[in-house]
């Protein structure tokens, strides 16, 4: 799946031409690559196998002191609107779970 930190969403800095994450262009065109990114990478397996991927990493990252609670924040705020209501709950139940690591 590649590194976790990778899905990181919002770093609170300004973007060129004075955006900010989570309002502009550009950011679409980051969650759009994202989405096909995480298509690619996970075609052909099942939730279980792509919700075991994750928390494999996260758990591997909080371990190593790598992952952060606001990059576990990052990743919900970019996944979670691709979802849809059950799994955004329980995506956040993975969430809650990892923070508490």
């Amino acid at each position: 799946m590649g590194d976790f930190k990778n899905f990181k969403h919002d770093d609170g800095k300004a973007q060129s031409g004075g955006q900010k994450p989570g309002g502009g262009p550009r950011d679409a065109e980051q969650t759009l690559n994202l989405a096909a990114t995480l298509a690619k990478a996970f075609a052909g397996k099942s939730e279980g196998q792509i919700l075991s991927a994750i928390i494999e990493q996260a758990e591997q990252g909080k371990r190593d002191g790598t992952l952060t609670n606001a990059d576990i924040d990052n990743f919900y705020r970019t996944v979670a609107p691709m979802l849809d209501g059950f799994r955004r709950k329980k995506l956040q139940q993975v969430v809650t779970r990892l923070k508490n690591l």
